[in-house]
């Protein structure tokens, strides 16, 4: 019986020292040396931004608004509203720009490679000029004038503005286009027979008849431009 109790006690004394010795023992320490710092990173100090001058504008080379052609009269009388300017030869519109004066654009001269939406861009116009220089597109070599006379008369080159259902646009787009061709040969004759003998019939306004009639029987080249080319 003592025997037994003296073995449980020497039990559990050693169980007491194992469990004191774990207690007492000494963490390992690192190596002695220098502790790790982080890298540095170079910091460039921060430019200032640049701020425009009260001279410079970023909206400089940017249209204030664009100038159109319009008319009060049914597309007889054309008048140009807002300035034209131009902006400088860009890829698509590298033509000639014929100035007057004071220095406002007034013809266009279409080089290769020119898209007519482009060049109105550079000039800060509508993209009409086509149409108003009687012609579906443009072409490389023609000149377009870009504001009308508004004293003189001006035919659409799509047809007759009180054009009936049924109009035979073709023919009277081909007649127009052969008057132009006439009229920049300086052909006046030529002109006058196109108008008299095709064009004339097609048209049922007698103010337009009356008006256009006047311009062609006085030959003046510069309202016959206007007209028809």
């Amino acid at each position: 019986m003592i025997t037994a109790r003296l073995a449980v006690a020497v039990a559990a004394l050693g169980l007491t020292v194992t469990v004191l010795a774990a207690c007492t023992t000494t963490a390992p320490t690192r190596a002695a040396g220098p502790s790790p710092t982080s890298t540095a990173v170079p910091v460039t100090a921060a430019e200032p931004t640049p701020t425009p001058s009260s001279t410079e504008s970023p909206e400089a080379d940017s249209c204030s608004r664009l100038s159109e052609v319009i008319s009060h009269t049914d597309g007889l009388y054309l008048q140009r509203q807002g300035a034209l300017r131009d902006r400088g030869a860009r890829e698509f519109a590298q033509g000639e720009v014929g100035v007057d004066e004071n220095g406002t654009p007034v013809t266009y001269t279409v080089a290769p490679g020119d898209v007519e939406a482009v060049v109105a861009e550079r000039l800060c116009a509508y993209p009409n000029l086509g149409s108003m220089n009687h012609r579906r597109d443009i072409h490389p070599g023609q000149v377009l004038w870009l504001t009308p006379n508004p004293d003189t008369p001006w035919v659409d080159y799509y047809g007759p503005h009180d054009a009936p259902a049924g109009f035979l646009q073709i023919p009277y787009q081909q007649a127009i286009e052969a008057a132009g061709r006439a009229v920049d040969a300086g052909d006046i004759r030529t002109v006058q027979r196109i108008w008299n003998d095709t064009l004339r019939p097609m048209f049922s306004n007698q103010t337009t008849i009356d008006a256009v009639q006047k311009v062609v029987d006085a030959g003046d080249l510069d309202a016959l431009r206007q007209l028809f080319s």
